[in-house]
């Protein structure tokens, strides 16, 4: 057990739906910054942008950006805690697609300073999107079972590449802004109807992993690759996310159940700091299994 204690943080990069946390210990979502269009916006607690009316705009022709978070904007999220007499155990978007890990171990450095008693700990998921949901959502299980501090940072950084993420993305122009594929490969792609499936690879980047054609063809290499990795021992949760496409996620949740009865499986939507770059109606299945 833990000698004092200790609560997690994450990001607003971690997309959960609420019903994944009911009974869990508290988790604090530190907010992000998002731009769409010209226009400048907050994403998470306290901000003024939803996911539903992030995916109108993108719908609407708009484009959009992110910025990771500054370490101010991390030691004004820690303080609070810190004075209370609580540790902190941070676990953040991947240090492979942003740079927001090293932010946070910037403000740790200067808040042990202040509080040299306290314990804080930074964790690179090496997770994004759904999945970093899913691995902070299943650590908040372990720190209900009673696991400590240090036990759960060891234990996030020994699991955290059993973690499989496979997205499929409808379109490519998001994908084309971001520098991910080539003008010529997106046009072709758009005639083709091919929908992109990436994954998150071992040092948390995206890569693209098949080019199916058609959305229920995507959903049946989903299928395929949990079916080749699944290791349901690890645990049977099972997230589905979705870029403003909540008839895709049912589909998806479908080929599942059938295909995997034992399966828990939760919906959630995708946010703008994913969502920025993959655009409307991405669809991600997240589990615990061995092909990542």
């Amino acid at each position: 057990m833990s000698a004092r204690p200790y609560r997690i943080f994450t990001d607003a990069t971690a997309d959960f739906c609420p019903v994944m946390l009911k009974g869990l210990p508290r988790i604090d979502v530190i907010p992000m910054d998002v731009r769409v269009g010209d226009e400048a916006y907050v994403y998470g607690p306290g901000g003024n942008l939803s996911a539903d009316r992030f995916y109108e705009l993108l719908r609407a022709g708009q484009f959009a950006s992110t910025s990771q978070i500054n370490p101010e904007a991390y030691r004004r999220a820690f303080l609070p805690a810190l004075a209370e007499g609580v540790d902190i155990l941070y676990l953040g978007f991947s240090s492979g697609l942003s740079g927001t890990m090293g932010s946070a171990r910037l403000a740790m450095e200067m808040l042990r300073e202040e509080f040299p008693d306290r314990g804080l700990f930074a964790v690179d998921t090496l997770c994004a999107s759904a999945g970093e949901a899913f691995i902070v959502r299943e650590a908040a299980r372990m720190q209900a079972q009673g696991m400590g501090i240090r036990e759960l940072a060891a234990w996030v950084e020994e699991n955290r590449l059993r973690v499989c993420h496979w997205f499929t993305v409808d379109g490519f122009e998001h994908l084309k802004r971001g520098g991910r594929v080539s003008a010529a490969a997106a046009a072709v792609g758009q005639m083709l109807d091919i929908k992109p499936m990436l994954h998150v690879d071992d040092e948390g980047k995206l890569r693209v992993a098949k080019k199916p054609r058609g959305r229920r063809r995507a959903i049946a290499e989903q299928i395929a690759a949990m079916r080749a990795g699944w290791t349901p021992e690890m645990g049977k949760f099972v997230v589905i996310g979705h870029g403003g496409d909540i008839q895709a996620a049912l589909l998806l949740q479908d080929a599942v159940v059938k295909t995997f009865p034992d399966a828990e499986t939760y919906i959630t939507e995708i946010g703008p700091v994913i969502g920025a770059h993959t655009g409307p109606g991405m669809l991600a299945l997240i589990y615990w299994g061995s092909n990542r």
